[in-house]
């Protein structure tokens, strides 16, 4: 069965349903398939055809829904392109991918012209001249491709920024959207007819989807909720605003009874949380009674946020997950109540495992560090990279993984303790900014020598980008204004740094690495900096959660402290086959001992002389600290380990 075959047999099945509604406009299941086949059409006497790639750089729309199908008629297969690219990002990605087709809003159509100059690509564009309105109103229909093992390629951030392409046959696409019947007790269908047999048993059920997608669709987590959703013969909502209103996304979930929605953490959560509390004050207080769950992958979600959210849902789950464009579900965390909150832990997948450098299972409570690995939908690997795809995707006890190289662990009672990729990358409301191309866009400034862009933490957006420049006597008449504008027009906005501090010289190892630990302490001038995993199991030993104390636990360094040098040791590679410098490269430990009294700092002594401060709880604990370095293949430390021995003196 095809991703087409089967999504057409769910509108079969939907009937007269809204398919997409957007503002005032209804686009009802017979509707959309018509003007999708249409439009796929137009594409195919351009030459796209089975095996294809369609690129579209659009908003949240019936047309981006369309295209997609189209591009599935065909058996071809849509990319995803971020419609924030400037033009040299564009014509990369359409490289890489060997686009075919390019369908793109008009408010990138001076980008798309000058990024496809030259190539072969045909063109649709929405709004503006619409070419794609002409299309899907008078195209010639398209006769479905007979047979296409193919499904998407997802495009994701490479390790400087370069997207790379996952691709996604239909195997592994459809195993993903099959999940909303699967919620709802059925197994995967295999033919067109059980699709349509599924889509009227949750129609008699009353338990068809309506979902409002605020997760964009050119992300992961919005399009397979979105294809979800035609899957099941659902309804999508969008709203009209092409930024987050958050007063329209009520305005629609009470409108027309939304029953799903998917957001970005905080990011959305804070300012639609504002709404209902502004719209309750005012007497006039929005009726979310409908909504069954919502949904966020990747991003901090506050348990702030949660609760007032679950205060005002009824009967509402709200959905953390741990995934990945490699594949997925790692981990999740479920919230029905505030209660659920308090408890904010991961619980591992059913079909993930957190795995050691033998690829052996990490037992829960040991303290060891492992990584995350996934045997859920997967794709076939990573567009014309089998290297990366052999280090990615590996076969472990037979059955295949996705280890994308999540650091993490297990509590006592297995929950998972995660420790994060600590590869650079900055997570700002969901998009993946990477240091190294804000920072070549900021030296290309004649005025700057030399930078390094870190993420800094942000109560809305989880992290923003700050950058260090140098040298600062140079920029003293340099606006910030002016730096971001620099950066630009050369990136997406979403990677221009919202904070620049100037420097005598920005901070480099010896090796003339950046130094992305002390540049955050100049940005932010706190001192070592710790992931939040580290402040919760110290307090947790110290009592702070529990009156007893565990014998060992874990804490990871989100970074390497200069100040704090490491014994080399040797180290073999970590994970095996990881290649490159990667791996176990330094240990040390040192002993302290002093008493602790609630909110007091104290000070621990190392061997050297040198001291550390951290604030402690109560009682006389002695600590035996073992650090354990992991490095990555260019030789950056990526994540320190630290088993913490704990002995109670009375």
């Amino acid at each position: 069965m095809t991703v087409a075959a089967a999504l057409r047999a769910a509108a079969l099945a939907a009937g007269d349903r809204p398919a997409v509604v957007q503002g005032g406009h209804v686009r009802r299941y017979p509707e959309l398939v018509s003007r999708a086949r249409r439009v796929a059409g137009t594409l195919a006497a351009r030459g796209v055809g089975a095996g294809s790639t369609v690129a579209i750089a659009l908003y949240n729309s019936a047309a981006y829904v369309e295209t997609v199908l189209a591009a599935f008629e065909l058996g071809a297969q849509p990319v995803n392109v971020n419609y924030r690219y400037q033009e040299h990002e564009l014509r990369h990605v359409l490289g890489h991918t060997s686009a075919a087709a390019f369908v793109y809003d008009a408010g990138l159509a001076d980008r798309a012209a000058a990024a496809t100059a030259g190539l072969p690509i045909a063109l649709l564009e929405v709004g503006g001249a619409d070419t794609y309105e002409k299309a899907a109103q008078t195209g010639p229909f398209a006769e479905p491709a007979a047979d296409s093992p193919h499904g998407i390629i997802l495009l994701t951030g490479g390790t400087t920024g370069t997207p790379k392409g996952v691709v996604w046959d239909r195997d592994g696409l459809l195993g993903i959207i099959a999940s909303v019947f699967r919620a709802h007790g059925h197994d995967t269908p295999r033919t067109p007819e059980e699709v349509a047999a599924r889509v009227r048993d949750l129609r008699a059920k009353g338990v068809t989807p309506v979902v409002l997608p605020m997760s964009p669709l050119m992300h992961g987590t919005g399009f397979f909720h979105a294809l979800r959703t035609l899957m099941a013969g659902g309804t999508l909502c969008f709203c009209a605003s092409r930024s987050l209103d958050a007063d329209e996304v009520w305005r629609t979930v009470q409108e027309h009874r939304v029953s799903e929605m998917v957001i970005v953490g905080d990011a959305f959560g804070r300012p639609l949380v504002q709404a209902l509390a502004t719209a309750e004050e005012a007497g006039r207080p929005y009726d979310i009674t409908s909504l069954r769950r919502m949904t966020s992958s990747g991003v901090v979600w506050s348990a702030e946020v949660k609760r007032a959210l679950l205060r005002r849902g009824g009967d509402l789950t709200l959905v953390d997950n741990i995934s990945a464009s490699e594949g997925g579900p790692f981990g999740v965390a479920e919230a029905r109540s505030e209660a659920d909150v308090a408890d904010a832990r991961f619980v591992l997948a059913s079909v993930a495992r957190v795995l050691d450098e033998n690829d052996r299972d990490v037992e829960p409570g040991s303290g060891r560090v492992g990584v995350l690995a996934s045997a859920g939908p997967l794709p076939v690997g990573y567009l014309g990279d089998p290297e990366r795809t052999a280090r990615t995707w590996r076969v472990v006890d037979g059955v295949r993984y996705a280890v994308p190289g999540d650091l993490a662990s297990l509590d006592a009672d297995g929950r998972l303790i995660l420790l994060g990729r600590g590869d650079g990358v900055v997570n700002t409301g969901g998009e993946k900014v990477f240091p190294e191309e804000v920072e070549q866009a900021l030296v290309s400034h004649p005025l700057v020598d030399d930078a390094v862009v870190v993420g800094v933490p942000d109560p809305r957006w989880g992290q923003v980008v700050a950058a260090v420049v140098a040298p600062a006597d140079r920029l003293d008449g340099v606006s910030d204004e002016e730096l971001a504008a620099h950066v630009r027009d050369r990136l997406a906005g979403y990677k221009v740094p919202r904070r620049i501090v100037r420097a005598a010289g920005v901070p480099r190892t010896p090796a003339g690495k950046a130094n992305r630990a002390q540049a955050r302490r100049i940005v932010t001038g706190t001192p070592f900096p710790i992931e939040q995993g580290h402040v919760t199991m110290f307090n947790r030993a110290l009592g702070e959660e529990s009156t007893a104390v565990p014998p060992t636990f874990l804490i990871a360094y989100a970074q390497h402290d200069p100040d704090w040098p490491l014994r080399p040791a040797p180290g073999r590679p970590w994970p095996p086959g990881g290649g490159g410098g990667g791996g176990l490269h330094a240990e040390q430990e040192f002993e302290y001992l002093r008493p602790l009294r609630p909110g007091e700092t104290l000070t621990a002594r190392r061997r050297d002389g040198r001291t550390w401060q951290k604030t402690g709880g109560r009682g006389v604990l002695r600590f035996t600290e073992r650090h354990i370095d992991f490095h990555d293949e260019n030789g950056d430390l990526v994540a320190r380990s630290t088993t913490v021995t704990v002995r109670v003196e009375k």
